[in-house]
């Protein structure tokens, strides 16, 4: 798996997604966000899936001290790929839990993800 985040600027993260999902990767990723958060303020993310596989099944993914921390600072979250991950994505970021909006992107719709959450 590789999870990558960069900073794109205007306060908008892009996390980068391909292969199996482990969850010490996914906390490396929420440091980073954190870290920024308690910085610079509210954020943006943009994530974007690139042959993506799903999640480790060795992993407990049953922590939400991010979420509980530090979701109330993510301002929006555009999620990119294909339509087949497009429910359990949603699931996964909470987004019916979220005060800020979460939607997910088709296809190669990165563009359009980056130009919603900026808008």
């Amino acid at each position: 798996m590789s999870l990558t985040v960069h900073d794109e600027g205007q306060q908008v993260f892009r996390l980068d997604l391909s292969g199996l999902l482990r969850r010490a990767e996914l906390d490396a990723a929420e440091a980073t966000v954190a870290r920024a958060i308690d910085a610079a303020g509210d954020v943006r993310l943009l994530v974007v899936l690139t042959a993506f596989e799903g999640w480790s099944t060795d992993d407990d993914w049953s922590g939400l001290q991010f979420y509980m921390e530090h979701g109330d600072r993510i301002a929006r979250i555009a999620i990119a790929g294909e339509e087949r991950w497009s429910s359990h994505m949603l699931l996964f970021a909470a987004a019916d839990l979220r005060r800020a909006p979460v939607r997910y992107f088709a296809g190669d719709a990165v563009a359009g993800a980056r130009a919603w959450l900026v808008e």
